[in-house]
């Protein structure tokens, strides 16, 4: 018997669906255009059909503060309990705090 593999999206079927609200699957070209600077708060929701920078199925849903920028992809600092950690996600994954989260 072979094991099933365990890959990056594993079990996230329910997780990373398309609500069946939504309109198209590319996000906003606002959203994507949206310039953040190190301080600004940024909630992380995954774009499932946007596979580069995307952070892992943990941090989804959770909010952190934008560190600095690495090429196109931004730093992002959040916590897992008492635990600092340190992201790297493209803009296609990010939301920003202050707004009224658009689905």
């Amino acid at each position: 018997m072979v094991k099933a593999p365990r890959g990056f999206r594993h079990r996230t079927r329910k997780l990373l669906r398309k609500r069946v609200r939504e309109k198209g699957a590319v996000p906003p070209l606002s959203l994507i255009l949206h310039e953040y600077r190190p301080g600004d708060k940024v909630h992380i929701r995954i774009n499932p059909s946007v596979h580069s920078g995307m952070p892992h199925r943990r941090y989804h849903g959770k909010t952190g503060t934008v560190v600095g920028k690495r090429g196109k992809a931004y730093l992002v600092e959040v916590y897992l309990g008492d635990k600092r950690k340190l992201l790297i996600v493209r803009p296609e994954h990010l939301r920003p705090a202050g707004q009224k989260a658009q689905s």
